[in-house]
């Protein structure tokens, strides 16, 4: 009986492996595969992606480009440092190879679309560094940013920025007479959609990467100091600026607020912003010596931009007017310098050679405590910018760009600056004939570029620009400027230099 169970038993155990493996043998049934799906619900280029309900969009450009006769950052005038001395450490040509790449993704949502936005840029540049990498290799985040309901937080552009930021017409991140800020700017806004185009901002943003210029104290500064720093000879400080900058640490951020209209015709904007003006120490490493008052400055913008016009379909003119108070990077633009100076041929027997130089700031103070210390005297600062862009056939446009930027101290920073025994001015470095001290200066620029387009998205580019620095010091005056110039007799006039711009770029 035993036997005859155990028989049993193995049989149906083998029984059960062949049925098992019979099972294993037979085929699964696969599952379905899920295609990506185009999203048209925010125009071209979106997909779904597998498995949710968020679009996404890949894209960027791939550029190569070279700067002639540029200055020491890429694709700027040769209006300081080695490139406005004119020495033999500057590079008369400027290499740049940038990819850039950007994602945007886009889900709706009970209140309304949800979106994230990322663009970064890899470059190598030759021929100068770029602030916080090596001498060559750049990687930049440009925009990262979360839009919701009404709400942008996060690197975006200013609120307070055109459509076409610094870029009306041209290709050089240096054209000046308004705001800049391409590479976006940190910020807390809300924008209100009233329909018919019409839309109102206000934002809070972060003014301490680009929208605070010089803050000087001229009793803890030298005019040998001054000179050198003005002229791009020395080291940038603590706060990435050249010269003797006297800022303290943000508190407030700028408040920010713009109204606008878009139409079929173009655009309208006025945009005004709230700045901070603050001051670390009179005495820079010492706390107790006290420091001026907080005090407030203040941009406001006009903006227009022309469509339809008669001379050719998809031609435009983009013009921006800017005044600021106390702020004087709404009109200079974030990315620029702060100082300035070009060196070119002597006309007065005797001086070595001339130079036109121009620094700008906010504002100027004096005192070494608050025994004798003083408050903040703001400079006033004006620009307009603009281009017209014309398309001559599908394949080929030209622009014609300019701009106007002037900047004024007033009476008392002058003097501050001038005289009165502070050293900050010339006047306690051998001033020769005819001397006189006015640190008031006004940039001009003109410029054109032409763009051909064989196939679409590639676009082969020449840009030339003239940029002419007038600056109000006079006469002669002996100053040690630093870098390969010795200390001489210089001749103060004006001076101008151009620059060109050859570019490719694929954009996708």
């Amino acid at each position: 009986m035993n036997i005859v169970k155990g028989l049993f038993l193995g049989s149906a155990a083998a029984l059960l492996a062949v049925g098992g493996a019979q099972a294993a043998d037979l085929p699964l049934k696969a599952k379905a595969v899920e295609y990506v799906k185009v999203c048209s619900i925010y125009g071209a280029g979106f997909y779904y992606i597998p498995g949710t309900d968020t679009c996404i969009k890949l894209g960027g450009y791939l550029r190569a480009d070279i700067t002639l006769n540029g200055g020491g950052a890429y694709n700027a005038p040769a209006w300081n440092s080695n490139a406005g001395q004119q020495n033999r450490l500057a590079n008369d040509m400027v290499f740049r190879s940038r990819q850039d790449l950007n994602i945007d993704t886009r889900t709706a949502t009970e209140y309304g679309v949800v979106r994230t936005y990322f663009d970064a840029t890899f470059s190598w540049t030759s021929g100068g560094p770029i602030a916080g990498s090596d001498a060559n290799t750049g990687v930049g985040v440009y925009y990262a940013f979360i839009q919701f309901a009404g709400f942008t937080f996060g690197k975006a552009v200013s609120q307070f920025d055109t459509p076409w930021t610094g870029y009306p017409g041209n290709n050089t991140s240096f054209l000046l007479g308004g705001y800049d800020d391409v590479t976006g700017i940190n910020q807390v806004s809300y924008t209100a959609e009233f329909g018919n185009g019409v839309s109102a901002s206000i934002s809070l943003e972060d003014p301490s990467s680009y929208l605070q210029s010089n803050l000087y104290n001229t009793s803890t500064a030298s005019a040998a100091g001054f000179a050198s720093g003005l002229t791009g000879a020395s080291t940038l400080n603590a706060a990435g600026m050249y010269g003797f900058n006297s800022y303290a640490g943000v508190q407030v951020p700028d408040i920010v607020g713009k109204v606008r209209v878009d139409q079929a015709w173009g655009l309208f904007q006025v945009s005004a912003a709230a700045h901070q003006v603050r001051a670390s120490y009179y005495t820079p490493t010492l706390e107790t010596s006290g420091h001026p008052s907080d005090t407030w400055g203040y941009a406001v913008q006009g903006a227009l931009s022309l469509k339809n016009l008669p001379t050719g379909p998809g031609d435009s003119i983009n013009i921006t007017a800017t005044y600021s108070n106390g702020a004087t990077r709404y009109v200079l633009g974030g990315v620029t310098g702060n100082s300035f100076s070009m060196f070119g041929n002597g006309s007065v027997p005797g001086t070595f050679q001339s130079i036109a130089f121009a620094s700008a700031a906010d504002g100027v103070f004096a005192g070494s405590s608050y025994l004798n210390g003083g408050g903040i005297e703001k400079t006033s600062a004006w620009g307009v910018r603009g281009a017209f862009n014309h398309n001559w056939n599908p394949n080929w446009s030209t622009s014609v760009f300019g701009a106007y930027t002037k900047l004024d101290y007033n009476g008392t920073a002058t003097n501050l600056i001038c005289g009165n025994g502070s050293g900050f001015g010339f006047t306690n470095v051998a001033p020769g004939g005819g001397y006189s001290c006015n640190p008031d200066f006004a940039i001009a620029q003109v410029g054109t570029v032409t763009r051909w387009t064989p196939v679409k998205n590639l676009t082969f580019s020449g840009e030339v620009m003239y940029t002419y620095l007038d600056q109000n010091f006079s006469g002669t005056a002996t100053i040690a400027p630093g870098g390969t110039k010795p200390a001489t007799v210089y001749e103060f006039k004006d001076q101008g230099t151009w620059s060109g711009n050859l570019r490719v770029q694929r954009n996708f």
